[in-house]
C-alpha cells in the first residue's frame, strides 16, 4: 500500500437519515480508533500461569474525532442539532485505500475556540452506538 494523504481520511454524516452522506465541513484533522475489551478467563489451571482470554467476548467500540475551521455550514448546524437531541445517526469514515466504516455514532462533545487574531475552530468527538460495517476499498 502506498503512502496516503491525510486529507483523504473523511468523516461523513448522514444528513437526511436515508444515506445522504456529506463530509463534515471545515475538518482539518480526523481520527478513528477501534477498541475491544478483553474477558480474562485465567485460572489456577492455566498453562504456565499465562493469562487466557475468551475469544469473541467483550465489548467492541469505535471513537471518531475531528478538528478544523468553524464554517457554520449545513453539516455544522446538523451536528449541533444532533448533539443537543442526543440522536445517533449514521456516519461514514472513508479510510483511503482501505475501505469505509459505516454505522451509528453519538456526538459526545463539540468544542468551539478562537483567538482574537485567528480563525474560529471547533473539535468534535463521536462514540459508536451500535454495530459497524466495513466495506473494503
Amino acid at each position: 500500500m502506498a503512502v496516503q494523504s491525510g486529507k483523504d481520511l473523511l468523516i461523513k454524516l448522514d444528513m437526511t437519515g436515508s444515506g445522504g452522506f456529506e463530509t463534515v465541513a471545515g475538518l482539518r484533522a480526523t481520527r478513528i480508533a477501534f477498541n475491544a475489551q478483553t474477558v480474562d478467563v485465567t485460572t489456577l489451571e492455566s498453562a504456565g500461569g499465562w493469562r487466557e482470554l475468551l475469544g469473541g467476548a467483550g465489548v467492541r467500540s469505535a471513537q471518531l474525532s475531528g478538528s478544523g475551521v468553524f464554517k457554520d455550514a449545513e453539516t455544522d448546524e446538523k451536528a449541533r442539532a444532533l448533539f443537543f437531541a442526543g440522536d445517533v445517526p449514521d456516519f461514514q469514515v472513508v479510510i483511503p485505500d482501505f475501505g469505509t466504516v459505516t454505522g451509528p455514532f453519538q456526538i459526545t462533545a463539540i468544542e468551539y475556540a478562537g483567538e482574537f487574531d485567528g480563525e474560529a475552530t471547533y473539535e468534535m468527538s463521536m462514540a459508536s452506538a451500535g454495530a459497524l460495517s466495513f466495506a473494503p476499498a
